[in-house]
């Protein structure tokens, strides 16, 4: 997707859930417009072996930013404070915070454990509140944050109870934190994608009845395509979008109004 912003160059980025999927095309999209990025992943060896991969990637990319990998746990608050800290230590400030990091748990709504229940919470919610504190801790008048939501915030998917509720949460946490990090001059926003063709969807590829129940409910008809959630994000995280904050920005083929 031939999407530019310039303004976007020498800022500092963090990415968390950034060793894979759509993580990993965030940390890429950013080095490859100028900005230095921090990719952070519960798997450590894997985040490497993505850094490594990114800097090939764009090693013929006049001016592409680096891509620093290292390890977090988003459920921890002391580790993603510490997180924020190594972005600064490393390239001297913090302007872009991206809580990516979540899971996809599947479970009838009569049998979910309170393991599963407490995983999803403890990750997609609280992990997007501890990073969004972290980042303001450091970040100074102008930065911004981005939180992944999910149609799935707005519309019920049978079997995907924890999940649903864990992105409604996101969505709202987002609206909270604009208000109270307005103060500080720091936007927060959030994208809520609808079925992107990553791995999180193979399982729904894979099946041609649930497939063609999902596009029936599409306006496009379609899946959408990680670049597709690339574009809206760079534009949330750009000087484009510098009075937008509070928003959660659908982009699902318009499935949220069928």
């Amino acid at each position: 997707m031939a999407v530019d912003h310039p303004d976007l160059r020498g800022k500092v980025a963090v990415v968390t859930g950034a060793a894979r999927g759509m993580g990993a095309r965030f940390a890429a999209a950013l080095a490859r417009r100028g900005a230095n990025v921090v990719g952070a992943d519960i798997d450590g060896a894997l985040m490497a072996g993505t850094s490594a991969a990114i800097g090939l990637e764009h090693r013929d990319v006049p001016d592409a930013g680096d891509v620093a990998g290292t390890t977090v746990d988003v459920r921890s608050r002391d580790a993603q404070q510490k997180l924020a800290e190594f972005a600064v230590e490393r390239f001297g400030k913090l302007d872009l915070w991206i809580n990516n990091a979540g899971i996809f748990p599947e479970a009838p709504a009569a049998d979910i454990p309170a393991s599963q229940m407490q995983a999803t919470l403890s990750i997609n919610v609280e992990g997007v509140l501890y990073g969004a504190q972290a980042a303001a801790s450091v970040m100074k008048p102008g930065g911004a944050i981005l939180n992944m939501a999910s149609v799935a915030a707005f519309r019920v998917r049978r079997g995907r109870v924890a999940y649903c509720t864990s992105k409604a949460a996101v969505a709202h946490l987002t609206e909270c934190l604009a208000v109270e990090f307005g103060d500080l001059g720091i936007r927060v926003n959030a994208i809520a994608p609808g079925l992107i063709d990553t791995e999180m969807t193979h399982w729904i590829q894979g099946d041609a009845e649930a497939l063609g129940k999902a596009l029936g409910s599409i306006p496009l008809h379609r899946l959408g395509s990680p670049e597709e959630i690339v574009g809206p994000l760079l534009f949330l995280l750009s000087d484009s979008a510098r009075y937008v904050t509070g928003h959660i920005l659908t982009v699902d083929g318009g499935s949220r109004h069928v």
